[in-house]
């Protein structure tokens, strides 16, 4: 089911608010570690200095990446249809300036320290972050392409500041936009020179009188194109839609029942936001609102207060999953991670009466921001993974143990599938993934197809 444009813009803005916040605590530990000198005095950092730079490296790839993607998907429909809706336009400029400032920041802090310069630049495989990437994104700030494209965005807001200011009149996320819109724009810089250098090299008058027409179609599809740009490295297949077919998605859902965690695969992504591994991502299977309105969760004082979003979630739709994405821990239909091309479906090894203790605890977690720095030491923020922790671990005889990674202790969805092959905490229930085979597969069938993923 295709998203109507306030879903759009929700989660746009959800999750460029948590990235705003985000950077803005990476900024003070940037500093803070800046503060110590021993290690570039000496020539070499010690292991702990070293994964400090290396956490840096990985919340800031993180926190870019979803920017980027969240500014692609915003305006993915713009360049087609030339249809203008400036209620888009505020969370992806907001988005687009969150990017300029950080890159901005990390050249202020970085640029006469080579030897974290050197260590920015390698790559950390435990989170899919290529070589490169401190020189790649300052790099991409000094294209004239880039001036180019963002000179739109900032003529639009600057000719419209009271038109879209007043979005935010009756709605909470259209002012926290247009703040953040406010508190960046100085950090922008793009200067008229490097606009009419573009303007020569891009054949700048080819696109005038379109531009023209309709600025507000302008700014937005310059921002896609150069957020298409930015990923251009990363996104194999920038048009592939991942969707399972109709077929096998009615086939999954009448195997699933409540409790299920669902590993899901999206080919040809621009990064894993988890950690690497065939299946990167998981989401946690409620139920059906049927099912939910029998199984008692609404005798429990906080599922009250959202029990308004486990019914009202979709009308269309029955189907509930909570699943923390780059927007954060929210409940969702089935179609959510649906929008997948390979599912492994696991099952937890516990009672039905647990099972419900667990989807309980899950829904304590709802509403909370995505993590982007991977600390399952703190629950005031969760990727999918977590979600799957914090409501199993310890409930009837689950022990979820988390490992070490770039000095964070974490849980890939890649470690429950092995959990699941091994019938260890969960049991594989289903799977399809179609480049095995192009039938859902149940049982050993599934277990056996599943078994070489990991040899």
């Amino acid at each position: 089911m295709k998203k109507n444009s306030e879903q759009i813009i929700l989660e746009a803005s959800r999750t460029v608010s948590a990235a705003y916040q985000q950077f803005g605590e990476l900024k003070t530990v940037v500093t803070e570690m800046l503060k110590s000198r021993s290690g570039r005095e000496r020539g070499h950092f010690t292991p702990k200095e070293d994964e400090a730079i290396r956490q840096t490296l990985v919340t800031y790839w993180q926190l870019r990446t979803a920017l980027l993607e969240t500014i692609y998907q915003l305006y993915e429909d713009v360049g087609r249809s030339r249809v203008s809706n400036p209620h888009l336009f505020l969370p992806g400029y907001a988005g687009a300036l969150i990017l300029v400032d950080s890159a901005r920041f990390l050249r202020e802090k970085f640029h006469h320290e080579p030897l974290i310069r050197k260590k920015l630049n390698e790559p950390e495989p435990n989170f899919n972050i290529p070589a490169d990437v401190y020189n790649t994104v300052q790099g991409s700030l000094v294209k004239v392409r880039t001036a180019w494209k963002l000179y739109h965005a900032a003529r639009y807001f600057a000719l419209n500041q009271d038109k879209l200011k007043s979005f935010g009149r009756d709605d909470e996320r259209a002012a926290e936009m247009f703040g953040i819109v406010e508190s960046l724009s100085e950090r922008l810089h793009v200067r008229f020179s490097d606009y009419a250098k573009a303007r020569i090299r891009f054949q700048f008058r080819q696109w005038w009188m379109m531009f023209e027409r309709d600025l507000c179609f302008s700014a937005m599809y310059r921002m896609q194109k150069l957020a298409g740009d930015l990923m251009a490295g990363f996104y194999v297949k920038p048009n592939h839609k991942p969707q399972m077919p109709d077929k096998i998605q009615n086939e999954l859902k009448a195997l699933l029942s409540p409790g299920d965690v669902l590993l899901t695969r999206k080919e040809y992504a621009i990064t894993n936001y988890l950690l690497p591994g065939y299946w990167p991502h998981a989401a946690l299977y409620l139920g059906d609102t049927e099912t939910l309105q029998k199984s008692g969760l609404e005798s429990l004082p906080h599922v009250q207060k959202r029990w308004g979003k486990l019914m009202e979630c979709d009308a269309d739709d029955t189907s509930r999953v909570l699943e923390s994405m780059k927007d954060g821990v929210h409940i969702r239909t089935l179609q959510s991670p649906y929008q997948c091309d390979s599912l492994l479906v696991l099952r937890p090894r516990i009672s039905a009466n647990e099972i419900t203790e667990a989807i309980g605890r899950s829904l304590h977690h709802e509403g909370k921001d995505y993590d982007f720095n991977f600390d399952f030491s703190r629950a005031d923020r969760l990727v999918c993974t977590e979600v799957v922790y914090r409501s199993f671990d310890g409930v009837g005889t689950m022990e979820l143990p988390l490992k070490m990674r770039t000095g964070r202790l974490t849980l890939a969805a890649e470690e429950l599938a092995r959990m699941g092959l091994a019938s260890q905490n969960f049991d594989i229930v289903a799977t399809y993934i179609p480049d095995v085979d192009q039938n859902v597969l149940v049982g050993a069938d599934a277990v056996e197809k599943v078994k070489p993923i990991f040899a």
